[in-house]
């Protein structure tokens, strides 16, 4: 019987990413692979940490001790595959890529620079704009031209989620919003439909996998409804885009088309909260980075997925109780014993 090498995924801030802690224990078991997912979490009562095969409490992504920690956990877990998923951490990770190479452990992580441009709007719009791709026309504050047409769009320049984001259709608010976000960037206003662009690229930097997709219903920043869209357009945007920046794993970008136009508002270079919607599409981004982990060659196969699948969200629960006298927490092993009432 010949051996396999076990695989072991370390996913940090696992939060409620439940559905890509799933995807990645399924890529494990369809590919007869021996390993577990195991992932880091600053709060034990995070849904995800109940779901994954292991679990590790960390401080949080600013703190000094927080990459030293990573390592450790890399090396007591003999980890072949890092997934980093929150955008305070990537250029850390970035900057760290050979340390834990030289663990074994490869890093979905594109290089520090690239996330250092992506975490900075201005910086973005100054990226793209000098590889020729199309992106919305983006100020700092003293920067904005005099006769720069109403609406606008104010936001963080280094922010996420659409916090702190706000459409100006005045002057006035124009200025109160100046004041109101802190270190703002102001972008030119895009009307037409939005879509997020999930892109997988190798080690190499070269694109395996492009789905865009159409954020129909957006809340608290995050798609609840959606469908995919196989568009020429928007995979040309996103190889552009790679051709503009070197990225390695995962990456969304996102974008509204306008008058048959897409343009470019946003990258984030990492795992989007729709990835469910892109995973179940048949592009399978979990899959092809244990497989890229494991050193196999992964061919490109851009617009393979099903089009036009709609993703339609809703809440789950995980249910938890007090494990003993530890106050650590565990899966509740619900029963019958308590319902109320009888059944006539």
């Amino acid at each position: 019987m010949k051996f396999v090498k076990p695989l072991n995924v370390l996913m940090t801030a696992a939060s409620r990413r439940v559905p890509l802690v799933r995807a990645f224990q399924a890529a494990l078991r369809d590919l007869d692979l021996p390993g577990r997912v195991i992932v880091t979490d600053v709060n034990p009562l995070s849904p995800a940490v109940h779901v994954a095969d292991r679990w590790h409490e960390v401080p949080m992504a600013g703190a000094p001790e927080y990459m030293d920690t990573m390592l450790a956990i890399c090396r007591a877990e003999r980890i072949g595959l890092v997934v980093p998923t929150i955008d305070d951490e990537l250029v850390q990770f970035g900057q760290a890529r050979e340390r834990f190479e030289a663990q074994g452990a490869r890093v979905a992580v594109s290089p520090a620079l690239t996330s250092r441009i992506c975490n900075d709007k201005y910086q973005t719009s100054l990226a793209l704009r000098a590889g020729g791709v199309a992106v919305a026309g983006t100020w700092l504050p003293n920067q904005l031209p005099d006769d720069v047409p109403l609406p606008l769009f104010i936001k963080p320049r280094a922010g996420r989620g659409g916090v702190g984001a706000f459409p100006v259709t005045t002057p006035r608010q124009l200025a109160f919003f100046l004041d109101y976000v802190p270190d703002p960037v102001v972008q030119e206003f895009l009307t037409g439909p939005e879509f997020t662009i999930d892109m997988l690229c190798d080690f190499e930097c070269r694109p395996l996998s492009i789905v865009p997709r159409e954020r129909v219903v957006i809340r608290a920043g995050v798609i609840d409804r959606g469908r995919t869209v196989r568009d020429r357009a928007l995979l040309d945007l996103a190889e552009a885009v790679a051709g503009a920046l070197p990225f390695h794993g995962p990456v969304n970008i996102q974008c509204r088309v306008v008058d048959g136009r897409p343009i470019v508002f946003e990258i984030n270079p990492r795992f989007s909260g729709g990835i469910p919607l892109t995973i179940a599409a048949g592009a399978d981004f979990p899959r092809m980075l244990v497989q890229l982990a494991r050193g196999c060659h992964v061919r490109p196969a851009i617009g393979a997925f099903h089009d036009d699948l709609w993703m339609t969200n809703y809440e789950e629960s995980v249910f938890l109780e007090a494990a003993g006298t530890s106050g650590r927490m565990r899966p509740a092993q619900l029963t019958a014993e308590f319902a109320i009432g009888e059944v006539a």
